[in-house]
């Protein structure tokens, strides 16, 4: 039976694998045998990382008790297959010397394949933040999933698939922070959708915040940014209203600094050397 087969595969795996007709299942026993070097990985392995320690911890469990759970693969010509779920275990079998590895070959298309490669990954406990962020964020767009669907595939509260989710919007640069073990999820959440993120992203690196204080910090931001807001929204409508007319007279942004002394200062902005031109140019004709 396809159940007893795939027994092991982790919760989501497995409920895909009851949608694979057993014809498709091209293996004669659960233990065929096929040379290591027959097969590769799939390019489209949503997985980038592999941790070092814990792939030479499997390849010596390897080598004293052989690959217990067979590897997916499927046929891609005479002596090429390749990998649909396994990654791990062939890697570890190579660093154990294995010439032939135990598969089970299954005849499924590239959208069904990548499916497979991304829900076996996401269950995997030692994914970082993003990869399991990305391979949601690929099971929704590509194939359609809703987050209930995907809740109960893989075990997982809908409030975690959704915060998890929320993830894959950030800037590449935080993203490479979380990928590289600098950030932990519960960091990263708490810069979603929050102005100058990258910056903030950095401050907590440097500083070495717990996610407590990144909280902390985060807010600490907001509620500058939010007072700093409303400050420039009550600016006096004088001074706006000048601020207006100057920047009709050169093209170019114009901000008024007044202070409760009335001093202060006035901010040109410029976008390239053309309006610098007309900003000399307008002040050289005022003072002749």
């Amino acid at each position: 039976m396809i159940g007893n087969k795939f027994k092991g595969l982790g919760k989501g795996l497995s409920a895909l694998m009851g949608d694979v007709p057993q014809e498709n299942i091209q293996t004669k026993s659960s233990s065929e045998k096929i040379p290591i070097h027959f097969i590769y990985a799939n390019p489209s392995q949503p997985r980038k990382n592999f941790n070092q320690e814990l792939l030479k911890e499997l390849s010596e469990s390897i080598k004293e008790q052989g690959i217990i759970q067979p590897i997916l693969v499927r046929k891609k010509s005479e002596d090429k297959y390749e990998i649909v779920a396994g990654e791990r275990r062939w890697r570890a079998a190579q660093l154990a010397k294995i010439h032939e590895v135990p598969v089970i070959i299954l005849n499924i298309d590239d959208k069904k394949s990548l499916e497979f490669a991304i829900l076996e990954n996401i269950q995997r406990s030692d994914l970082n933040g993003i990869e399991e962020a990305l391979g949601y964020d690929n099971l929704v767009r590509k194939f359609a999933y809703s987050q209930e669907a995907l809740s109960k595939i893989l075990g997982k509260s809908r409030s975690h698939i959704a915060n998890t989710l929320r993830l894959a919007g950030l800037p590449e640069e935080i993203k490479k922070m979380i990928s590289d073990g600098l950030l932990t999820a519960g960091h990263a959440r708490c810069l979603v959708n929050v102005p100058d993120n990258v910056n903030l992203a950095k401050i907590i690196v440097n500083k070495n915040l717990s996610v407590r204080q990144a909280e902390f910090l985060v807010k600490k931001e907001q509620v500058f940014s939010s007072k700093k807001k409303i400050r420039i929204n009550n600016k006096d409508t004088n001074i706006k209203s000048l601020e207006s007319d100057l920047e009709l007279l050169m093209g170019i942004k114009v901000d008024i600094k007044n202070k409760k002394n009335n001093s202060g200062e006035i901010k040109f902005s410029y976008k390239n050397l053309d309006q610098l031109n007309k900003i000399i140019s307008v002040l050289k004709s005022y003072f002749r």
